[in-house]
């Protein structure tokens, strides 16, 4: 045997250990929810409380990333795109988070305003990429969050809008460039970002791709997410 098929690939070897990561996360996160749910009211909730759901669904979302980036890597991403009622879509969403929002004292809203209750995505992979930016958006918002569905064109477009403090200008000004290195002040990787815009990417239509755009303002005033998917 050669020396060079000695050896495993690093990149499989970070793959199933992020999976091994993803299991037991799952199962410290229903361990915690058990235990949460026999202590007295009194202690239950808190800072301390809405601080570890919000990282619970911080590290899962990262692992959601790492491992879709490595199926893409090696091709094995498909996209099953389907006909999905939109509401459902979004509440469902807003349902993943509900413990972080309730405890961040943060007011989530939605709205649709399209002229059909259907969208045609992968749903699986369109709710990783928004459960990514809802989770960032309540670490940066003040109390209001907002999603909304809308057709501009031919395109769906999903946004998170929320009333903090923005996007940093560095990263609107270099927004095609995700993978941007790690910011030493919010430190960010851009991976996040990268993530979504190979994502949108998957989904096409007489050769026109999704795609993403970030910016500061819309109806709340902070940041602006936005996924487009024809």
């Amino acid at each position: 045997m050669s020396q060079d098929n000695q050896g495993l690939d690093f990149s499989t070897v970070i793959a199933s250990t992020v999976h091994d990561l993803k299991n037991s996360l799952s199962v410290l996160i229903q361990t915690h929810n058990q235990w949460l749910a026999r202590l007295p009211a009194e202690l239950q909730g808190g800072t301390e409380q809405g601080i570890m759901e919000h990282e619970f669904s911080h590290l899962n979302g990262m692992l959601v990333q790492l491992l879709g980036l490595y199926k893409l890597g090696v091709n094995q991403l498909p996209v099953c795109p389907d006909y999905h009622e939109l509401d459902d879509f979004i509440e469902a969403q807003l349902a993943a988070q509900q413990e972080v929002l309730l405890h961040r004292d943060i007011l989530a809203t939605w709205r649709i305003d399209t002229a059909s209750p259907l969208g045609f995505f992968d749903r699986e992979l369109v709710a990783s990429v928004v459960g990514n930016v809802l989770t960032n958006a309540t670490r940066y918002a003040g109390h209001a969050l907002l999603i909304s569905i809308e057709e501009e064109g031919e395109q769906l477009v999903i946004s998170v809008n929320d009333d903090g403090t923005g996007y940093p200008q560095r990263m609107l000004e270099r927004q095609h460039d995700y993978v941007q290195g790690i910011d030493a002040q919010s430190g960010s990787t851009g991976l996040g970002l990268y993530f979504a815009a190979r994502i949108a990417a998957l989904h096409e239509r007489n050769g026109v791709r999704g795609r993403i755009e970030i910016a500061n303002g819309g109806a709340l005033g902070g940041g602006l997410f936005r996924l487009y998917l024809p």
